[in-house]
């Protein structure tokens, strides 16, 4: 007669073989998943509070009358927006910050280029002469800026006294002129900017094939600029893709050399979308306006970002 198993005796019984790797296999993904929770737990908590929780806080606010100091505040809804639409400061720093960039961009890109395949075609000094280019980015930018306040002195600046010298009777006031202020701090953005370029460029140059080159000499491109437009300009698609974003970034950001140099004056004639920010929300308390402009900022930056990526993603060569 079989006498059934208890379970008991079918608990004191050894795993088999077969048995134990399958547990252990089954265990292994919630482990390893567990694993990878607690070491990306900071940076998650750290991203939520330094990035999504502020940005969450800039968006509610965009929509209150909220003053720094006040102990309440009140829901207005779009009426911040309304304000926007009629304030002149704000019609005024909003075409400040389109000048701006679409002198500074441009400009620092094809001069980046350019430096950067001077560079890659020389044979001596190529370390010198990129860390000549790159000086403005690791510099100070206030240090800077109290330089170039002094090179563009109406009186006792360098630059001016060469203008004299060269027959100019009365050279203009740079930084105090409401005609050449903006322009000035465009020059100043564009020597700031140009190195950065010039740096991803030459990352973008060495990517490229040797190979090419010979390849293109063979099939009559024999100059230099046949070379650059068959070869050298197509490949450098994804890394002009990627400086125009970052470029275009970084001048909408300005902020610096403006609040350094001019403080938005004279008149209002080098006054920023950033700077108009800060003004409000720091100097009138009226942190609700700040936080709406804020918002309108962001979606500037944005738009810039999608288009230019929408026109120019269709024409890159990824290799």
């Amino acid at each position: 007669m079989a006498v059934a198993s208890s379970p008991r005796a079918w608990a004191c019984r050894p795993l088999s073989d077969a048995v134990l790797p399958r547990a252990a296999r089954a265990r292994a993904p919630v482990g390893e998943a567990l694993a990878g929770l607690m070491l990306t737990l900071p940076a998650g908590i750290a991203y939520f509070a330094m990035l999504l929780l502020p940005t969450a806080a800039a968006i509610a606010l965009a929509f209150t009358d909220y003053e720094l100091g006040m102990p309440t505040l009140n829901w207005i809804g779009l009426d911040n927006f309304a304000e926007m639409l009629e304030d002149r400061g704000f019609a005024v720093s909003l075409r400040n910050t389109v000048i701006y960039v679409g002198t500074v961009t441009p400009v620092s890109i094809a001069l980046g280029l350019g430096a950067a395949l001077l560079i890659e075609a020389g044979t001596r000094g190529r370390a010198l002469f990129r860390a000549v280019y790159f000086l403005p980015v690791v510099s100070l930018t206030v240090a800077m800026a109290a330089a170039w306040q002094y090179l563009l002195h109406p009186t006792i600046g360098p630059l001016n006294a060469l203008l004299r010298q060269a027959g100019v009777a009365e050279p203009p006031f740079w930084l105090s002129s409401s005609d050449t202020v903006l322009f000035s701090l465009a020059a100043i953005g564009v020597w700031e900017s140009m190195g950065y370029n010039m740096v991803l460029f030459l990352a973008g140059l060495s990517a490229i094939p040797r190979e090419l080159y010979a390849a293109a000499e063979v099939d009559s491109a024999r100059s230099a600029f046949d070379r650059f437009r068959l070869v050298t300009w197509p490949l450098l698609g994804p890394t002009t893709l990627f400086v125009v974003t970052i470029t275009l970034i970084r001048n909408v950001r300005v902020f610096d050399t403006v609040a350094v140099l001019t403080q938005g004056g004279p008149n209002k004639a080098s006054e920023v979308l950033l700077y108009t920010m800060y003004r409000e929300g720091f100097t009138y308390m009226r942190l609700g306006y700040s936080a709406a402009i804020t918002l309108v900022f962001l979606a500037i930056v944005l738009g810039l970002v999608w288009l230019q990526t929408k026109a120019m993603d269709r024409r890159i060569h990824y290799g």
